[in-house]
């Protein structure tokens, strides 16, 4: 059944302009990733000796050359998914989504604000924002056509695959993370959905500039 498109009726007027919500969602997308990715690769220059392979990318949260560099940017994160997720939500309208974009980002801000010196609190949030990401890559499958659609199933099953291989290694298999490592497992969840995300937010922002926003979100 066709219906009109949400976004068609769903726009913004800021100091003048216009944006529809496809413009801002991916503005938010494009600058969640973009920035953590940048702050992963600065933080870890500027610590002496750390290890990609043995580390986790939450240890620097932990170091004090970048700590609050880390943790204010991992927050940024979860705020700016929130922001994208609603955004999203208005062009789509599925609220079970809308959750999944949620506890991502609920992750991210508790991981940010708990860091992993502060005890378990921290592993639980991340758990979250390791599942959530992941998933709202294969859930926003389903709303996506053509060439995203697949970028987006690709990321979330190597993301969550992942997943699986941390949690063994981290029971006592330590086999499980092979050659890379505990740290490269981790950022084997992490790096694929950030991608996907700077791919996504730059997709919604191209079909915005398209004449009648384009189609790239299934209506069925």
């Amino acid at each position: 059944m066709s219906h009109a498109r949400p976004y068609e009726r769903d726009a913004l007027t800021i100091r003048g302009a216009t944006l529809d919500s496809r413009t801002i969602a991916g503005v938010a997308f494009f600058a969640l990733a973009a920035q953590f990715m940048t702050v992963i690769m600065l933080a870890a220059a500027m610590v002496p000796g750390y290890n990609f392979r043995d580390a986790a990318i939450s240890d620097l949260g932990v170091f004090p050359e970048t700590a609050l560099l880390f943790n204010a940017s991992l927050v940024l994160v979860g705020l700016l998914n929130l922001v994208g997720g609603y955004f999203f939500y208005r062009t789509h309208g599925k609220r079970w989504l809308l959750a999944v974009f949620g506890l991502a980002g609920v992750g991210a801000i508790g991981a940010g604000i708990f860091p992993l010196d502060t005890g378990g609190l921290h592993g639980l949030f991340a758990l979250l924002a390791f599942l959530f990401f992941n998933a709202q890559a294969l859930g926003s499958a389903t709303r996506l056509t053509g060439v995203i659609r697949g970028l987006s199933v690709l990321a979330g099953a190597v993301g969550i695959g992942f997943v699986v291989l941390m949690a063994l290694g981290d029971t006592g298999n330590a086999a499980a993370f092979g050659p890379i490592g505990h740290g490269g497992t981790e950022r084997m969840i992490v790096y694929p959905v950030m991608l996907w995300l700077v791919a996504f937010g730059g997709y919604l922002l191209g079909a915005s500039d398209r004449p009648n926003g384009g189609a790239p979100v299934a209506e069925a």
